[in-house]
């Protein structure tokens, strides 16, 4: 059996991300496994790190707020992880509490990333509450019960499994909010998986450059460019070094092992301070996201 870490407690998207994970894993595999909460991001990178999980489910990008910033930066920090594998789910929000009636709320709960996504109706509807960040959507909800001025914004699946009223649901600005996950392992821990042998694959890797000067990115972005590799995503995050340096985190669509990756890596060195390679992988198809 393997042991799969995730932001907790229960009731998180990122749970019903490992869920998810769980469901093709055990059907391709035909081997078991355990799901071990967690009570941040950065604890549940940091198990998988330390031997104590054999897997992390964790988000790294949303539709709506863009880059899951503890997921690039702790990937940085640890030099001992790969992407295994992505998965893309639908994010639907719910206000949930006990009190009787919405305009009785004066407080609304969550994690940071879920009170983002739900600013304008939240700004519409109430306007004057205060809104209290937490490390997860549903570490407030054991909470709900004996505060009756209070509400928390999680999911339908949540409130169910904490048997809590549901006072609106859908109430996150766009509908088609959804949230990229990474599944992350040890790195040489799992061989390859040759089960989406014909899709496209997609390879994650950030570096820093030696300097900040003019063109300075343009030359790493040219050596992509020139083996015709496409850039599905880039980020930029602070090294923390000084104000003014950044790291660069990019998605490619190309195998790592591919001749074309192969020669811009190569060129690529010439051009970074530090080049870090966190994976090839594929996307979970969606007929396992339901």
């Amino acid at each position: 059996m393997i042991s799969i870490a995730h932001l907790g407690p229960s009731g998180t998207y990122a749970e019903q991300a490992a869920l998810y994970y769980v469901s093709w894993f055990t059907k391709t595999t035909k081997m078991e496994a355990s799901l071990c909460p967690y009570p941040s991001i950065f604890q549940t990178l940091h198990s998988v790190a330390k031997g104590k999980s054999d897997l992390a489910v964790v988000p790294v990008e949303n539709s709506i707020q863009g880059g899951v910033t503890v997921t690039l930066d702790t990937l940085w920090e640890l030099d001992n992880l790969q992407i295994q594998l992505a998965l893309v789910v639908p994010i639907t929000h719910a206000l949930i509490s006990c009190s009787k009636n919405i305009d009785n709320i004066e407080i609304v709960y969550s994690h940071p990333q879920a009170l983002a996504q739900c600013q304008k109706w939240l700004e519409k509807y109430l306007p004057k509450v205060q809104l209290i960040p937490t490390n997860s959507t549903t570490e407030a909800l054991q909470k709900l019960e004996n505060m009756q001025t209070a509400a928390a914004i999680s999911s339908l699946r949540a409130a169910q499994l904490y048997n809590l009223p549901v006072l609106a649901n859908a109430i996150n600005d766009y509908p088609e909010n959804c949230t990229r996950f990474w599944v992350i392992s040890k790195r040489g821990d799992s061989p390859k998986d040759n089960t989406f042998a014909n899709t496209l694959c997609y390879t994650s890797l950030a570096f820093s450059v030696p300097a900040n000067l003019p063109g300075v990115l343009v030359k790493p972005l040219q050596v992509f460019a020139n083996q015709n590799i496409n850039l599905s995503k880039i980020e930029s995050r602070p090294t923390k070094r000084s104000l003014g340096e950044y790291l660069f985190f990019m998605d490619l669509e190309a195998d790592v092992s591919s001749n074309e990756m192969q020669s811009a890596l190569n060129e690529l060195s010439n051009h970074t301070e530090i080049l870090k390679i966190f994976g090839s992988y594929n996307v979970l198809p969606t007929d396992f996201i339901s």
